[in-house]
């Protein structure tokens, strides 16, 4: 079935308050995308983050963003009073720095008029017990420690020691309860925003990190999961070798899977992780998926990601576990970077589709599989991802002759200031099954609106919608393009 859809970050979306979250704005926007034709809307991961704002470094692989929680729906619930709210503000970057300082200060007031007896809130707790109790301790635990990561707790606390544990938790009671509060608010506003998208034929696709965040609640409370020594130092770290773009390469520190111990349990955490993806997603693309085949193992401690070795995943056995236990599952494989013969074979092998980018596409010395003539129909097209610079700036920045060739293969016979829709329409046009295109490529924007610029840190994950930037006009003109090249929901084909 040919659809297409719109990246944009929570995060980005307008709101009152500094940070998008599941507001109106957010109801507005699903309104704009159904308006425009579009059967998709994806956003990043919607863990809370941690130093350096990434939702791929999340303290949790299950929990929610409290930054996403409405404040004005807390207003509204009688949970806070006017003069509570934040100040309002409609900037157009994050300041997380702001937000940090007062924002959990608004919640806790929240909480406390919350009625923490309501059936609901018990039924939330009991559900999902497999993951709340230990990430809402650790949390409450790092409030404790002043927030400082695991390595600086005590030894005891750190290595899980049953009796002082139990004694802290004891004495970390009301913080842990605040932790769950948070949870409940963020899956029962989240819920009803899906619930609403898909009334009006929007799918959700979400996106879960490979990896997780070393100092998360993951780590601590189940270390076996992963390369870990005896004092819970990691072995070796994830990352991806030198390249082209990265000369010593991207050293990420996330600690690496046990993956003999995942598969003497048959992969329960996977399997529960991906289950629970699905709780709060329609689609699910799993980032680096080459990983599953070959992973990079850096050395814990090194500078940089120069010294690292290729090691064996867990391939297919993992994805046939999966499928064994939970169906047949909606998923796209972001296979982007160099790919080996035994990577295709396992995307082959999953039966999901991978991703193009076009701005991968165009290099006039030689063919390669992003440039659309090539592509099957079961793939995902996107002009660029979160990690891309815009499509505007893209094209601008890149040699003469690759210009040229993208010119040409367009068949456009110059630049022109909208020379974004141009690309649109190429990923449109594709026999891809599914287009995705950033909310900044169709609204034209360069480098100012980038989300992510990799292996950099400050200025990440702060770009945010302003309100009326999506005018109509845009939207119309996206709903007939999508009307031209049979995306809409108006046609329902498989072929």
């Amino acid at each position: 079935m040919r659809a297409s859809g719109i990246l944009m970050p929570i995060f980005s979306l307008p709101s009152n308050y500094g940070v998008g979250t599941f507001s109106k704005e957010a109801m507005e926007f699903v309104d704009q995308l159904s308006a425009a034709g579009q059967r998709y809307w994806q956003v990043l991961p919607l863990g809370p983050t941690s130093y350096g704002d990434s939702p791929y470094q999340s303290f949790s692989s299950y929990a929610g963003n409290p930054y996403f929680i409405d404040i004005d729906e807390l207003y509204n619930e009688g949970l806070l009073t006017k003069e509570e709210l934040p100040d309002k503000q409609e900037n157009r970057y994050i300041d997380y720095e702001y937000l940090y300082k007062t924002r959990f200060q608004i919640l806790r007031k929240a909480y406390q008029r919350f009625n923490k007896n309501q059936a609901s809130f018990e039924q939330f707790k009991s559900e999902n017990d497999y993951w709340l109790s230990g990430y809402s301790g650790f949390m409450a635990i790092k409030c404790y420690y002043k927030d400082q990561d695991v390595y600086h707790w005590d030894t005891k606390i750190q290595k899980r020691d049953k009796e002082a544990l139990n004694k802290l938790l004891t004495l970390c009671r009301e913080d842990i309860g605040f932790y769950e509060f948070l949870q409940f608010k963020f899956m029962e506003q989240w819920e009803k925003l899906r619930k609403y998208a898909n009334s009006k034929g929007i799918q959700i696709i979400g996106d879960i990190p490979i990896y997780v965040a070393l100092d998360s609640a993951d780590c601590w409370n189940s270390p076996e999961l992963f390369q870990f020594d005896e004092d819970m130092k990691p072995l070796a770290v994830a990352g991806c070798p030198p390249d082209p773009f990265a000369k010593t390469g991207q050293l990420w520190g996330n600690p690496l899977y046990n993956w003999e111990y995942h598969k003497q349990t048959n992969y329960d955490w996977w399997i529960k992780r991906i289950q629970h993806s699905f709780k709060l997603f329609d689609v699910v693309r799993i980032d680096h998926f080459r990983g599953f085949d070959e992973y990079y193992s850096i050395p814990y401690g090194d500078k940089t990601a120069e010294f690292g070795t290729w090691r064996k995943g867990p391939g297919i056995d993992l994805f046939k576990s999966l499928n064994n236990k939970l169906g047949k599952l909606d998923i796209i494989a972001e296979d982007l970077g160099f790919s080996t013969d035994s990577v295709i074979e396992l995307l082959k092998e999953s039966g999901y589709p991978g991703m193009k980018i076009l701005q991968f596409g165009f290099d006039s010395k030689g063919e390669n599989d992003y440039i659309p003539h090539t592509y099957p129909k079961k793939c995902v097209v996107y002009t660029g991802t979160h990690d891309n610079d815009t499509i505007l700036a893209w094209v601008k920045s890149i040699k003469n002759e690759d210009r040229n060739y993208a010119l040409e293969y367009m068949g456009v016979n110059r630049m022109t200031p909208d020379i974004n829709w141009e690309f649109i329409r190429l990923g449109m046009a594709s026999v891809a099954n599914t287009c995705i295109f950033p909310i900044q490529d169709f609204l034209g924007l360069g480098s100012e609106s980038r989300i992510n610029t990799p292996s950099t840190l400050g200025n990440n994950w702060t770009w945010r919608l302003l309100p009326n930037e999506f005018t109509p006009d845009i939207i119309n003109k996206i709903g007939k393009m999508t009307n031209i090249y049979r995306r809409t929901n108006k046609y329902t084909s498989n072929s």
